[in-house]
């Protein structure tokens, strides 16, 4: 055998490289580590300096508790950390770094030098070293308590990585969205960035609501947080709490998402997954949500070390968060009514926490089954909107009526339509008292048979009926369906798929879920099904593909929305096609009463293809058309 093939030891300069080849792609990987052992030790205060994006120098400053001088060489060295002692700690890692690489493979490709000083210690120490020689140098040296890292030359020992940094810009673009990071991470945190000597960021300490809101508001951006609905929910082991954007607040990317695991961000596609689901009904096709979102959990039940640079995370109980996030967000944001979307900013607000049903106790594979249990246990819910001199009361929802007399009776979903009234009617004047006042107003005329035009205090409200109609049919259809339940359709000739074993095992697993939801699945074989009935409306639908999604949904993700989804494709067709069309000439009374209803309807600010359905006009946007005040 040559001396090639042979197993030898990596110097410790070479296994340095190759470590850093997983934690350190670009300066913002380095700033990432750097400012995560900042936090780690304490710090509230962390001011960043550097040039040109990152490639020459990056310097972190902290008032954290400092590193003794006789750890300051084992804080360069492999697989040295004071976070973690054995695995039980490991098991319950609350701390952001714990591998005991960073620094070290930070070192190996470049100049650093790191000087600490702890509360007890006389003076501060230095320790320098240089990727080539990878040899610490201690000596004393000037600095208050607490650290700070001063890492030159990235890559200079490595011209081939190097080569793949982009333009200075772009890499200070990704370092900043780093801090901007953290920074939501750690409200109790001050972080100051400067680039090139000018001050770019500048974020004070925050620890109430409102100071909280306004660095959301100087990270996320004032819009964000104008279109933005504060959570706060705590169930079963589970806190969630942050901010997140209305459905008409969307981007054309995914780049305004902060979602963080007990102070950690992450990518994770469960939790993607998730909120993907909650916004389903409301966001117009290929928009992205916006949302900052922090969920506390057991530290015990989550692993976050099953990625060199931990972006991702395991739950023990996946089902369970899956559901927690999708049930508690799904119904945060079906309960926007129109007067939030036209309330004060998020940050005056307080925050209020929802319990029950609000918060989300079923998962999408109870949405069904919940609906129809608020439907039969539940009074009709009080309005949320109640004005001071009881002057409006919004209406109760319709009666819900079965899905099969609703096919051709769509004006019974929408009685006030068909109250008998004069087309000749006046409108109704607004009363002096605005307390009085609804939120969408009062309607004054319809524009074109398309629009309505409504007065409320804020000043002119547009509507599109036939999308808000829309959606209020297909709410009162879903209600409805959840009512009346899924009746399952048997198939003439049984269809035979073939799966993996893991697939039947599933099927037969969840064989009581699939019979609510109108399936009958027989097991007959190790790897075969047979498809022996269906639910009755989704006759067309293609059975054996919608199964084999289904399983492939339930291993990966633990639930799946593919049938609800389908289900709510075939009751939105239906609302479309009841709702009003264009060109039809409209009573007074009958907007009044497509206004209320709105006001009554969740989601009624989206049709049910994510289009909004009204807009409000100020009086300060009026006045800017026709520049008056100026």
């Amino acid at each position: 055998m040559s001396d090639v093939s042979r197993i030898q030891l990596l110097s410790p300069r070479l296994a340095n490289q190759i470590a850093a080849g997983e934690v350190v792609e670009r300066p913002a990987s380095v700033i990432k580590e750097l400012l995560e052992n900042s936090l780690d030790s304490g710090a509230k205060r962390i001011e960043v300096d550097v040039e040109q994006g990152g490639i020459k120098l990056l310097k972190v400053r902290d008032d954290g508790g400092g590193i003794p001088a006789d750890d300051l060489p084992l804080a360069l060295a492999r697989h040295a950390t004071s976070k973690i002692r054995d695995l039980e700690d490991l098991e319950h890692v609350m701390s952001l770094g714990f591998r005991g690489e960073a620094l070290a493979s930070i070192s190996s490709v470049s100049r650093l030098t790191l000087t600490s000083r702890t509360a007890e210690a006389d003076q501060a120490w230095q320790v320098e070293t240089e990727g080539r020689e990878m040899e610490a140098r201690v000596q004393p040296a000037a600095h208050p308590v607490g650290t700070s890292v001063e890492v030159r030359d990235l890559f200079f020992n490595t011209p081939a990585r190097r080569k793949f940094l982009k333009t200075e810009k772009t890499e200070f673009d990704h370092l900043q969205e780093v801090i901007k990071r953290l920074a939501l991470a750690r409200f109790d945190v001050a972080f100051n960035l400067r680039h090139n000597g000018k001050s770019i960021l500048n974020l004070h300490e925050a620890r109430d609501e409102v100071s909280r809101a306004r660095r959301v508001a100087a990270v996320c951006g004032q819009a964000f947080l104008e279109q933005a609905l504060p959570i706060d929910i705590e169930r079963n082991g589970l806190h969630l709490w942050g901010w997140v954007g209305l459905p008409t607040f969307s981007r054309s990317q995914a780049d305004l998402q902060y979602f963080y695991v007990n102070g950690r961000m992450v990518r994770d596609k469960l939790v993607a997954h998730a909120v993907r689901q909650a916004y389903r009904d409301v966001l117009f096709n290929g928009r992205h949500p916006t949302f900052v979102l922090f969920l506390e959990i057991d530290p015990g039940v989550v692993d976050v070390n099953v990625h060199p640079t931990k972006h991702e995370v395991r739950f023990r109980d996946s089902r369970m968060v899956h559901d927690f996030l999708y049930g508690t967000l799904h119904r945060a944001l079906g309960e926007v009514r129109p007067e939030d979307q036209l309330a004060p900013p998020a940050a005056v607000h307080e925050v209020v926490r929802v319990t029950g049903a609000a918060a989300g106790e079923f998962g999408p594979q109870g949405e069904i089954g919940l609906s129809a249990t608020l439907l039969e246990s539940s009074p009709s819910p009080e309005p949320a909107w109640r004005s001071a001199g009881a002057g409006y009361q919004a209406p109760r929802p319709a009666p819900v009526v079965p899905v099969e007399e609703s096919r051709g009776a769509y004006r019974e979903f929408y009685a006030p339509l068909n109250t008998p009234s004069s087309s000749q009617a006046a409108p109704v004047a607004l009363p002096e008292a605005q307390g009085d006042v609804p939120p969408l107003g009062y309607a004054i005329a319809q524009l074109k048979g398309v629009y309505i035009l409504a007065e409320n205090v804020q000043g002119m409200v547009l509507v599109d009926m036939h999308a808000a109609h829309e959606r209020i049919t297909y709410e009162r259809l879903k209600l409805a369906m959840a009512s009346e339940g899924l009746r399952g359709q048997p198939l003439l000739v049984p269809e035979s798929i073939a799966v993996s074993q893991r697939e039947a095992d599933c099927a037969e697993e969840h064989a009581e879920w699939f019979q609510k939801l109108g399936f009958e699945l027989q097991r007959l074989g190790p790897e075969t099904l047979a498809i022996r009935q269906i639910p009755a409306l989704l006759k067309q639908a293609e059975a054996t593909r919608l199964v084999q999604d289904v399983l492939g949904d339930l291993l990966e993700y633990g639930t799946t929305d593919r049938i609800q989804a389908h289900l709510n494709e075939l009751l939105a067709t239906m609302a479309c096609h009841g709702a009003v069309r264009a060109n039809r000439r409209l009573t007074i009374p009958e907007m009044n009463a497509l206004l209320r209803d709105m006001e009554s309807t969740e989601r009624s600010g989206q049709c049910n293809h994510g289009r909004p359905t009204w807009t409000q006009l100020g009086m300060d946007d009026l006045d800017k058309l026709f520049m008056r005040g100026r």
